[in-house]
């Protein structure tokens, strides 16, 4: 096809048109000050904040990162200002850099998550909500919130119907029940689904016996993780044809990122590669547009889901297995 036109533009649809399919993953871009001078936001498909709650929290005790060999094992505690401040103050720096500003919203209880819904009704340059459901249920005093289908779809239930954009729901690491939980979530009203949330890790210093963490555990970010995100997003894409999937975790070049979109991915968040190197999103974009020139394809849509696996393969029966594992 000679004289393909080609765009690194992906519609997510419900009005949510990205620049590119990189986005930055929660956290990784700061309070909108970090980043600043050191990538064009412009050529990021979105930005995901960090995760805001109805009221401030101090975070975890430092220190909050460790390296592996496979990533980094951190807990932040998810440090925010709360909603308030964080809509006064934060939200007009993100929006300031001319991206697209996706919200990612935690809490511990369904009012919390009502709350923050609430405050971002009209909220200028917020393109869609991300609601984050592992912390643990205060309420029903479970570990997980996220991890029980019924609590998930009335969590991300009451959200779909309050907001204004779409809201996107950020399955919590659970490989073995993952189609499960999207489902849930997609039934309830979500828009789409984000996969997954980072695993539960631990990181020791044998040298002084003790947690490489402040708060004992945390959790793991990185290439480990990319394998497993992929079979998720490979799983899900196939039992949700037609709802926009994210996939997040170990994305750390072009290439990763189109395994991404072959698997099944509509757009993909980087987050350990953009500690490393601010300006990963934007290299991990050129490198899909390299891909593209070289299979002479149009767009990231042309690439989405065009694993080529046997027409035997069966999806329920492969999630089967790992769950008996």
């Amino acid at each position: 096809m000679p004289g393909v036109t080609r765009t690194l533009a992906v519609d997510l649809g419900a009005d949510l048109v990205l620049p590119t399919p990189v986005m930055i993953a929660s956290g990784c871009a700061g309070t909108g000050r970090e980043l600043a001078g050191l990538v064009d936001l412009r050529k990021v498909g979105a930005i995901v904040s960090r995760s805001i709650t109805a009221e401030p929290r101090r975070g975890a005790p430092t220190p909050r990162v460790a390296e592996s060999a496979s990533g980094l094992v951190w807990e932040t505690g998810l440090q925010n200002p709360g909603i308030e401040s964080f809509l006064a103050e934060e939200l007009p720096r993100l929006t300031k850099s001319g991206t697209r500003v996706v919200v990612s919203i935690a809490g511990s209880s369904l009012e919390a998550y009502v709350r923050c819904t609430n405050a971002l009704q009209g909220a200028p340059g917020v393109a869609a909500i991300e609601v984050q459901t592992t912390e643990p249920d205060d309420e029903l005093e479970r570990a997980v919130l996220g991890v029980h289908a019924d609590r998930l779809a009335e969590i991300v239930g009451a959200c779909a119907r309050m907001a204004t954009v779409p809201v996107f729901a950020k399955i919590p690491h659970a490989p073995s029940r993952v189609v499960e939980l999207a489902e849930a979530a997609v039934r309830a009203g979500a828009h789409g689904v984000t996969l997954m949330d980072s695993p539960p890790a631990l990181a020791i210093d044998a040298a002084r016996l003790r947690p490489a963490l402040g708060a004992v555990a945390g959790r793991l970010s990185g290439p480990a993780l990319r394998p497993v995100t992929l079979r998720a997003v490979f799983e899900v894409s196939r039992a949700l044809p037609g709802v926009p999937v994210i996939g997040v975790g170990g994305v750390g070049t072009g290439n990763d990122a189109i395994e991404m979109l072959l698997a099944g991915a509509w757009a993909v968040q980087v987050g350990t590669a953009t500690m490393i190197d601010p300006a990963a999103p934007v290299e991990i974009a050129h490198g899909i547009a390299r891909y593209l020139k070289s299979k002479n394809l149009a767009s990231p849509a042309d690439v989405r889901g065009r694993l080529r696996v046997p027409a035997s393969f069966g999806v329920a029966g492969g999630a089967q297995h790992d769950a008996q594992a």
